[in-house]
Protein backbone atom coordinates (compact mmCIF):
# COMPACT_ATOMS: atom_id res chain seq x y z
CA UNK A 1 0.00 0.00 0.00
CA UNK A 2 2.32 2.52 -1.08
CA UNK A 3 1.40 6.40 -1.10
CA UNK A 4 2.09 9.78 -2.22
CA UNK A 5 -0.10 11.61 0.09
CA UNK A 6 -1.16 15.06 -0.59
CA UNK A 7 -2.64 17.80 1.29
CA UNK A 8 -4.39 20.96 -0.35
CA UNK A 9 -4.76 24.54 1.42
CA UNK A 10 -7.76 26.52 0.42
CA UNK A 11 -7.37 30.27 0.92
CA UNK A 12 -10.77 30.11 2.81
CA UNK A 13 -8.41 27.61 5.52
CA UNK A 14 -8.13 27.80 8.76
CA UNK A 15 -4.38 28.26 9.12
CA UNK A 16 -3.55 27.30 12.38
CA UNK A 17 -5.59 24.12 11.67
CA UNK A 18 -3.92 23.10 8.54
CA UNK A 19 -0.55 23.66 9.86
CA UNK A 20 -0.78 21.65 12.51
CA UNK A 21 -2.61 18.44 10.94
CA UNK A 22 0.15 18.69 7.85
CA UNK A 23 3.01 18.71 9.82
CA UNK A 24 1.79 15.70 12.41
CA UNK A 25 1.05 13.86 9.45
CA UNK A 26 4.23 14.71 7.49
CA UNK A 27 6.57 13.57 10.24
CA UNK A 28 4.87 11.80 12.59
CA UNK A 29 6.67 8.36 12.51
CA UNK A 30 9.26 10.26 10.93
CA UNK A 31 7.32 10.02 8.05
CA UNK A 32 7.71 6.39 7.88
CA UNK A 33 4.16 5.15 7.18
CA UNK A 34 2.34 4.64 4.07
CA UNK A 35 -0.03 7.65 4.78
CA UNK A 36 2.37 10.19 5.18
CA UNK A 37 1.43 13.73 4.59
CA UNK A 38 4.30 13.88 1.63
CA UNK A 39 3.74 17.15 -0.54
CA UNK A 40 1.36 20.28 -0.12
CA UNK A 41 -0.24 22.10 -2.60
CA UNK A 42 -1.26 25.90 -1.14
CA UNK A 43 -3.54 28.72 -2.88
CA UNK A 44 -1.17 31.89 -3.32
CA UNK A 45 -3.44 33.75 -1.23
CA UNK A 46 -2.20 32.11 2.22
CA UNK A 47 0.91 30.98 0.92
CA UNK A 48 3.78 32.84 2.55
CA UNK A 49 1.21 32.73 6.13
CA UNK A 50 0.96 28.70 5.71
CA UNK A 51 4.54 28.09 5.02
CA UNK A 52 5.92 30.13 7.59
CA UNK A 53 3.07 28.40 10.07
CA UNK A 54 4.28 24.72 9.20
CA UNK A 55 7.89 25.97 9.55
CA UNK A 56 7.43 27.04 12.84
CA UNK A 57 6.28 23.93 14.21
CA UNK A 58 8.55 22.08 12.49
CA UNK A 59 11.55 23.40 14.37
CA UNK A 60 9.46 23.12 17.44
CA UNK A 61 9.76 19.51 17.01
CA UNK A 62 11.97 17.66 19.66
CA UNK A 63 14.27 14.60 18.14
CA UNK A 64 15.32 11.78 20.50
CA UNK A 65 14.14 8.89 22.28
CA UNK A 66 10.71 8.34 21.18
CA UNK A 67 9.92 6.71 24.37
CA UNK A 68 9.99 9.81 25.73
CA UNK A 69 6.49 11.69 25.76
CA UNK A 70 8.07 15.51 25.10
CA UNK A 71 9.90 13.75 21.53
CA UNK A 72 8.33 14.29 18.59
CA UNK A 73 10.24 12.38 16.25
CA UNK A 74 12.80 9.48 16.67
CA UNK A 75 15.12 8.02 14.43
CA UNK A 76 14.29 6.35 10.84
CA UNK A 77 14.16 2.12 11.26
CA UNK A 78 17.73 1.51 9.47
CA UNK A 79 20.73 2.33 7.50
CA UNK A 80 19.06 1.77 4.54
CA UNK A 81 16.62 4.48 5.34
CA UNK A 82 19.04 6.81 6.87
CA UNK A 83 21.14 6.79 3.34
CA UNK A 84 17.63 7.17 1.96
CA UNK A 85 17.28 10.11 3.56
CA UNK A 86 20.67 11.92 2.58
CA UNK A 87 20.65 11.04 -1.40
CA UNK A 88 16.94 12.66 -1.69
CA UNK A 89 18.64 15.86 -0.03
CA UNK A 90 21.10 15.73 -2.45
CA UNK A 91 18.91 14.92 -5.29
CA UNK A 92 16.95 18.01 -4.00
CA UNK A 93 19.40 20.55 -3.87
CA UNK A 94 20.98 19.28 -7.16
CA UNK A 95 17.37 20.76 -8.77
CA UNK A 96 18.06 24.04 -6.51
CA UNK A 97 15.37 23.33 -4.23
CA UNK A 98 15.54 25.06 -1.02
CA UNK A 99 15.06 23.28 2.80
CA UNK A 100 13.73 25.40 4.84
CA UNK A 101 14.08 23.22 7.75
CA UNK A 102 16.11 20.22 8.65
CA UNK A 103 17.83 18.61 5.48
CA UNK A 104 20.90 16.85 7.67
CA UNK A 105 21.18 13.94 9.51
CA UNK A 106 22.00 14.26 13.56
CA UNK A 107 25.11 12.42 14.96
CA UNK A 108 26.59 14.13 17.95
CA UNK A 109 25.93 12.86 21.33
CA UNK A 110 22.61 10.78 22.22
CA UNK A 111 22.25 11.19 18.14
CA UNK A 112 25.32 9.24 17.29
CA UNK A 113 23.27 6.02 18.30
CA UNK A 114 20.76 5.78 16.12
CA UNK A 115 19.52 7.11 12.39
CA UNK A 116 18.31 10.57 13.33
CA UNK A 117 16.98 12.40 10.20
CA UNK A 118 15.75 15.95 10.75
CA UNK A 119 12.05 16.95 9.67
CA UNK A 120 12.77 18.83 6.22
CA UNK A 121 10.48 21.15 4.45
CA UNK A 122 10.98 21.59 1.00
CA UNK A 123 9.97 24.15 -1.47
CA UNK A 124 11.27 25.95 -4.93
CA UNK A 125 11.59 22.17 -6.34
CA UNK A 126 10.19 21.90 -10.16
CA UNK A 127 6.74 20.06 -9.92
CA UNK A 128 8.13 18.20 -13.01
CA UNK A 129 10.82 16.55 -10.43
CA UNK A 130 10.68 12.76 -9.88
CA UNK A 131 10.39 13.53 -6.02
CA UNK A 132 7.05 14.92 -6.74
CA UNK A 133 5.79 11.17 -7.11
CA UNK A 134 8.01 9.10 -5.72
CA UNK A 135 6.96 7.75 -2.39
CA UNK A 136 10.17 8.33 -0.12
CA UNK A 137 9.05 7.07 3.56
CA UNK A 138 11.40 9.62 5.58
CA UNK A 139 10.93 12.91 7.15
CA UNK A 140 10.63 15.29 3.96
CA UNK A 141 7.53 16.95 2.84
CA UNK A 142 7.49 19.52 -0.03
CA UNK A 143 5.21 22.40 -0.30
CA UNK A 144 4.33 24.45 -3.41
CA UNK A 145 1.75 27.60 -3.93
CA UNK A 146 -0.51 27.16 -6.82
CA UNK A 147 -2.87 29.60 -8.22
CA UNK A 148 -6.10 27.96 -8.23
CA UNK A 149 -8.01 24.53 -6.43
CA UNK A 150 -8.40 23.63 -9.65
CA UNK A 151 -4.61 23.19 -10.47
CA UNK A 152 -3.85 21.42 -6.62
CA UNK A 153 -6.24 18.92 -7.55
CA UNK A 154 -4.52 18.27 -11.19
CA UNK A 155 -1.17 18.11 -9.50
CA UNK A 156 -2.95 16.29 -6.37
CA UNK A 157 -4.07 13.33 -8.85
CA UNK A 158 -0.84 13.19 -10.98
CA UNK A 159 0.60 10.19 -9.51
CA UNK A 160 0.28 6.86 -9.95
CA UNK A 161 -1.08 5.96 -6.08
CA UNK A 162 -3.98 7.29 -4.42
CA UNK A 163 -3.66 6.53 -0.47
CA UNK A 164 -4.80 9.37 1.78
CA UNK A 165 -5.50 12.92 1.02
CA UNK A 166 -6.32 15.87 3.08
CA UNK A 167 -8.08 19.36 2.52
CA UNK A 168 -8.25 22.65 4.76
CA UNK A 169 -10.87 25.06 3.27
CA UNK A 170 -14.74 26.19 3.42
CA UNK A 171 -17.70 23.69 3.70
CA UNK A 172 -18.68 24.46 0.69
CA UNK A 173 -15.42 23.59 -0.75
CA UNK A 174 -15.41 19.91 0.84
CA UNK A 175 -17.54 18.58 -1.17
CA UNK A 176 -15.85 19.21 -4.36
CA UNK A 177 -12.77 18.10 -2.59
CA UNK A 178 -14.56 14.66 -2.44
CA UNK A 179 -16.04 14.42 -5.14
CA UNK A 180 -12.59 15.02 -7.43
CA UNK A 181 -10.13 13.76 -5.17
CA UNK A 182 -8.59 10.10 -6.00
CA UNK A 183 -7.83 8.57 -3.42
CA UNK A 184 -9.47 5.63 -0.90
CA UNK A 185 -9.49 7.63 2.82
CA UNK A 186 -9.93 11.36 2.67
CA UNK A 187 -10.00 14.05 5.59
CA UNK A 188 -11.08 17.49 5.68
CA UNK A 189 -10.29 20.14 7.86
CA UNK A 190 -8.48 17.50 10.77
CA UNK A 191 -5.97 19.48 12.87
CA UNK A 192 -5.01 15.97 13.97
CA UNK A 193 -3.53 14.55 10.83
CA UNK A 194 -4.37 15.95 7.32
CA UNK A 195 -3.67 12.68 5.74
CA UNK A 196 -3.04 9.93 8.69
CA UNK A 197 -6.21 9.12 11.00
CA UNK A 198 -7.52 5.85 9.71
CA UNK A 199 -7.29 2.96 12.85
CA UNK A 200 -8.23 -0.33 12.58
CA UNK A 201 -11.84 -1.30 14.16
CA UNK A 202 -12.39 2.75 13.99
CA UNK A 203 -12.43 3.62 10.41
CA UNK A 204 -12.00 1.38 7.14
CA UNK A 205 -8.68 1.93 5.30
CA UNK A 206 -7.59 1.55 1.81
CA UNK A 207 -6.26 3.31 -1.67
CA UNK A 208 -6.99 3.76 -5.38
CA UNK A 209 -4.64 3.37 -8.48
CA UNK A 210 -1.39 1.86 -7.23
CA UNK A 211 -2.17 1.77 -3.50
CA UNK A 212 -3.37 -1.57 -2.81
CA UNK A 213 -4.42 -4.07 -5.56
CA UNK A 214 -8.59 -4.37 -4.93
CA UNK A 215 -9.67 -0.80 -4.24
CA UNK A 216 -11.95 -2.47 -1.45
CA UNK A 217 -10.59 -0.73 2.08
CA UNK A 218 -9.66 -3.16 4.75
CA UNK A 219 -12.84 -3.03 7.33
CA UNK A 220 -15.40 -1.72 4.92
CA UNK A 221 -18.36 -2.96 3.45
CA UNK A 222 -16.84 -4.84 0.87
CA UNK A 223 -13.75 -6.59 2.42
CA UNK A 224 -14.29 -9.63 3.83
CA UNK A 225 -16.25 -10.61 -0.06
CA UNK A 226 -12.44 -9.89 -1.24
CA UNK A 227 -11.26 -13.30 0.30
CA UNK A 228 -14.36 -15.65 -0.72
CA UNK A 229 -14.98 -16.98 -4.42
CA UNK A 230 -18.09 -17.13 -6.21
CA UNK A 231 -19.50 -20.23 -7.76
CA UNK A 232 -22.13 -20.74 -9.93
CA UNK A 233 -24.06 -24.20 -9.23
CA UNK A 234 -26.51 -25.34 -11.87
CA UNK A 235 -27.87 -28.90 -11.44
CA UNK A 236 -30.06 -30.50 -14.19
CA UNK A 237 -32.40 -32.62 -12.14
CA UNK A 238 -34.19 -35.51 -14.61
CA UNK A 239 -37.73 -36.80 -14.02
Amino acid sequence: MGGKNPAIVSKNADIEEAAIGIVRSAFGLQGQKCSACSRVYIEKGVYQQALNRIVELTNQMEIGDPTYRSVSLGPVINRNSYKDYQNYIYEMQEANARLLTGGEVLTEGEFGKGYFCAPTIVVDLPLEHRLWKHEMFVPITKVAPVESLDEAMRLANDVDYGLTAGFYGALDEAKWFFENIQAGVNYVNRPQGATTGAWPGYQPFGGWKASGASGKNSGGLYYVPLYMREQIQTLIQKA
